[in-house]
């Protein structure tokens, strides 16, 4: 049976947003405490509100997050739906990736077996 590779243009855009260390941590900050708003994760995060909230921006671009008004201030929370794709695109690789090894697995078995020392 021959896999099919994952085409790279179907790659989620996750992917991309999650690239980068910062929104990495932001991400990891809303995994353990969901629903938290920019002064509580720029206070964390060693930068600017600025600077969060345009990594918080990327992240909203790419579904990770999102941002729901209470009173006066944004909290934002994760959105697991686009890590769920994410994974389900991982899926392809490591299924790809299983059925060549157990080829190879097959294939040495066929081989004399090494000579014991």
């Amino acid at each position: 049976m021959n896999a099919v590779s994952p085409s790279p243009s179907a790659r989620p855009p996750v992917f991309a947003a999650l690239g980068d260390p910062t929104r990495l941590a932001l991400v990891e900050r809303l995994r353990s405490r969901n629903r938290q708003n920019l002064g509580t994760l720029a206070s964390g995060a060693g930068m600017s509100r600025q600077a969060v909230s345009k990594h918080l921006g990327v992240l909203a671009q790419a579904g990770i997050v999102r941002a729901a008004h209470v009173g006066r201030e944004t909290v934002y929370e994760l959105d697991a739906a686009p890590l769920a794709e994410a994974s389900a695109w991982l899926e392809q690789f490591r299924q790809l990736w299983e059925e060549r090894l157990d080829r190879l697995e097959a294939y040495l078995e066929t081989l004399d077996p090494p000579e014991a020392p």
